[in-house]
């Protein structure tokens, strides 16, 4: 929700100063700190905080965003493994992105180089070097495996965007995804639940499509909710298990 939306319907806070301390993907869902009126001084300290995060990884297709509200940039034709061996390879690679690692910005990302973010290089088709950080992630768990097949994974995604507001490219990254549908040989694809424990800084939906690379499948990140920031919990919407 916009700031200015929740002071119009917070009348009490019309003339208060607000800021989020970090925002999500507009992929993502979940928990957004606001800070009020002499706390939006602190805004460094509450970026600093750890995350929580349960999200689904899709296997199959990838994307240039890492996410589905990005442009199909590679799929397989069929599945190179079955569940029971999917689980095995996805189980035995996580302690990849596990501890302090080093991770690369995804390319549509706000992460600024010579003043403009890398999103704005990326839609430009203007090459430029993605920067990497050091993230650490305290524990990433692995839940289950589901399979979706084809005509309701292209009516989720489409549902999904079609929610998007601003421009993200959403009409031509339809039509990509529609075209996508039709010409795939593949019936079903597989998604994995997973929950992780991360500090700042951290992108979930690159770990999704790193995972993958590791294993040799296409991959994004499906969904991703925030659950956790600091010491403060969405106890609402944190109802899986």
């Amino acid at each position: 929700m916009a700031l200015e939306n929740f002071r119009e319907k917070n009348k009490t806070y019309k003339d208060t100063k607000m800021t989020y301390a970090g925002r999500l993907d507009p992929m993502a869902s979940g928990m957004l700190l606001v800070l009020l009126g002499e706390e939006t001084k602190n805004k460094e300290k509450y970026l600093k905080l750890d995350k929580e995060y349960e999200f689904e990884i899709l296997f199959g297709v990838a994307t240039d965003t890492y996410d589905i509200l990005g442009k199909v940039v590679k799929d397989q034709a069929s599945q190179n493994l079955g569940p029971k061996e999917l689980k095995k390879a996805v189980q035995a690679n996580l302690k990849h992105f596990t501890g302090k690692f080093i991770q690369k910005y995804p390319m549509y990302s706000s992460k600024t180089i010579a003043g403009k973010p890398l999103f704005a290089y990326a839609r430009s088709g203007k090459k430029v070097k993605a920067p990497e950080h050091e993230v650490f992630v305290k524990s990433l768990k692995f839940l289950k495996l589901r399979t979706i097949n084809k005509r309701k994974l292209f009516a989720n995604i489409e549902k999904r965007i079609k929610k998007v507001k601003g421009d993200f490219r959403q009409k031509e990254i339809m039509s990509i995804w529609r075209k996508h549908t039709h010409t795939s040989m593949v019936r079903s694809y597989y998604i994995a639940n997973f929950k992780i424990k991360c500090g700042s800084g951290t992108y979930v939906r690159g770990i999704a499509n790193s995972l993958g690379q590791k294993i040799n499948i296409p991959a994004l990140a499906f969904s991703i909710k925030r659950t956790k920031i600091g010491k403060w919990v969405n106890f609402k919407n944190n109802t899986k298990s």
